[in-house]
């Protein structure tokens, strides 16, 4: 989805728009994306998995610019810079019969050269579930790949010069970790590509560019603080009913 509200020609990311007119949308989902930009349009936040510190989901969790990725022999770890958020994607390994549906579904991965294909299905619909910050919603045939590569610092830079001429650039120091300007190493490359016949008309495919960052990996925690969120109402934090110890 891009956002309808723009600042200069880019993304206003402080009002969230989703154009609900895209034709990749069946009607129901583009309902639900038009009462999320209404709520944009009014002034009102409207809650999502990352503003209600609830876990991010796939693709949803693609947002989080901070990622570290953990090679082992028979898996690869991924960890996510907000509220210790992780995924585990087995390799050469087959999904089971019956998935089970959780948070990140069940990712299986494989390398095709040097590119690595991650491939999950039986991802959880919770209260705030959705595949983009716009509201966009899924179901449960939501089918997600990722394919991940290496690239010069050049095709890097043509990546990343496509992005700032649609998404809005923060100053530094605004970002727990701040990408560095002047890095000329490898960057690391997501393709992904999402489908679902419950909610889209046909598959759609996206790009993420990671490049390195300026400091320190840092603590980012959304769960241990209770205040407003970016939304009227107070965080929908996860509860449970008892202890577990």
């Amino acid at each position: 989805m891009t956002n309808r509200s723009r600042i200069r020609g880019v993304s206003n990311y402080n009002q969230l728009v989703g154009d609900y007119t895209n034709p990749i949308l069946n009607r129901q989902a583009a309902q639900v994306v038009k009462e999320h930009g209404d709520l944009s349009l009014e002034g009102v936040g409207y809650p999502t998995p990352s503003n209600q510190c609830w876990p991010d989901g796939v693709p949803y969790i693609f947002w989080q610019y901070g990622m570290q990725m953990l090679q082992e022999q028979d898996k690869v770890t991924i960890l996510y810079l907000q509220d210790h958020q992780f995924r585990q994607v087995r390799l050469n390994q087959p999904h089971p019969a019956h998935v089970t549906p959780s948070w990140y579904g069940d990712s299986v991965g494989h390398y095709e050269g040097n590119t690595l294909v991650i491939d999950t299905v039986g991802i959880k619909i919770g209260p705030f579930s959705m595949v983009d910050m716009y509201g966009t919603p899924y179901s449960t045939s939501l089918h997600v790949v990722e394919r991940y590569q290496l690239l010069g610092s050049e095709a890097a830079k043509d990546a990343l010069d496509r992005d700032a001429k649609i998404n809005q650039r923060y100053p530094p120091g605004v970002n727990p970790i701040d990408f560095d300007p002047n890095y000329r190493g490898k960057h690391l490359q997501l393709q992904l590509t999402v489908e679902d016949a419950g909610v889209f008309t046909t598959p759609w495919s996206a790009y993420v560019t990671y490049g390195r960052p300026l400091g320190e990996w840092a603590e980012n925690v959304c769960a241990e603080n209770l205040r407003k969120y970016n939304t009227e109402k107070e965080p929908a934090v996860p509860t449970a009913d008892k202890p577990d110890f």
